[in-house]
């Protein structure tokens, strides 16, 4: 299977309109995964064969508005999504802050390998991920900040836990794919940060175009695959069942680990 991922803020006034043709052309070609719909944008995982995705993108790009949206793309022996879901939704990434419009500004974007070149440098700056805590636990860059959050909708308020001489700092930011880059450095902007950059195409396009250098561990995703290692490859972390926690290697030996019933992470223990 060709699994691809794409985003891009946009006004979209006509939201509503798009869903029932976007659902029908997804159906008609048998792809699985999400597009979800925003008056600012859009945003879709899919997967299917090469054929059906390629027109999938030849109809996406008829619409001038989605023409040229960069896609990560990468490959499955199996159908990782289990149905076609087209959403309309308030926000294609979820922060509720009406006032952050990353397709009016938002921080300079760099390349990967820009972004190498910047961490290998004695320059200091603030690597920061703004991933949430049980993504970043199975991986992440060398030396980057880890907020502690569990949802993107808390980085803003995570973002006061930073000491304020922070602001002055080049900061480089990075998520999977980019999107919550773009949104989190308008927010940074807002706050007063001076200089903040972000990975073009994120982790997924790093590790395209650099491998695995300077990154620990793998890369959380969010469908049955569960992580991806730096040469795009479904790795061998598995997911809880019961709290949805990604499982290392390591993790599915413990003893407290039960498929379909507890992991290290849910497991709860009798009270004498």
């Amino acid at each position: 299977m060709v699994n691809i991922a794409g985003y891009r803020f946009v006004d979209l006034p006509d939201r509503d309109d798009l869903q029932a043709p976007m659902l029908e052309k997804c159906n008609h070609l048998d792809l699985k995964g999400s597009v979800l719909l925003s008056p600012n944008g859009i945003n879709f995982f899919l997967s299917g064969k090469e054929e059906q995705v390629k027109s999938f993108i030849d109809f996406l790009e008829s619409d001038t508005r989605f023409a040229g949206i960069p896609l990560k793309t990468s490959f499955s022996e199996y159908q990782p999504f289990r149905r076609m879901l087209v959403k309309r939704k308030r926000e294609i990434i979820s922060l509720g802050m009406d006032e952050i419009r990353p397709a009016d500004f938002s921080g300079q974007r760099i390349s990967p390998g820009e972004f190498r070149k910047i961490i290998e440098s004695d320059e200091d700056i603030l690597v920061l991920d703004t991933r949430n805590d049980y993504e970043i636990r199975i991986g992440s860059f060398e030396g980057a900040v880890d907020l502690g959050i569990s949802s993107f909708r808390d980085f803003p308020g995570a973002l006061q836990s930073l000491p304020e001489e922070y602001k002055e700092k080049t900061v480089v930011m990075y998520c999977t794919g980019g999107i919550r880059c773009e949104k989190a450095s308008a927010v940074m902007l807002n706050s007063g940060f001076e200089d903040v950059r972000q990975l073009d195409g994120g982790i997924l396009a790093y590790f395209e175009e650099c491998g695995g250098e300077h990154w620990n561990g793998e890369c959380f995703v969010f469908d049955q695959r569960v992580a991806l290692d730096h040469e795009l490859q479904e790795s061998k972390t598995e997911m809880c069942f019961k709290c949805r926690e990604p499982l290392t290697v390591q993790e599915q030996e413990s003893e407290e680990y039960v498929v379909g019933e507890f992991c290290p992470y849910c497991v709860t223990y009798p009270t004498a």
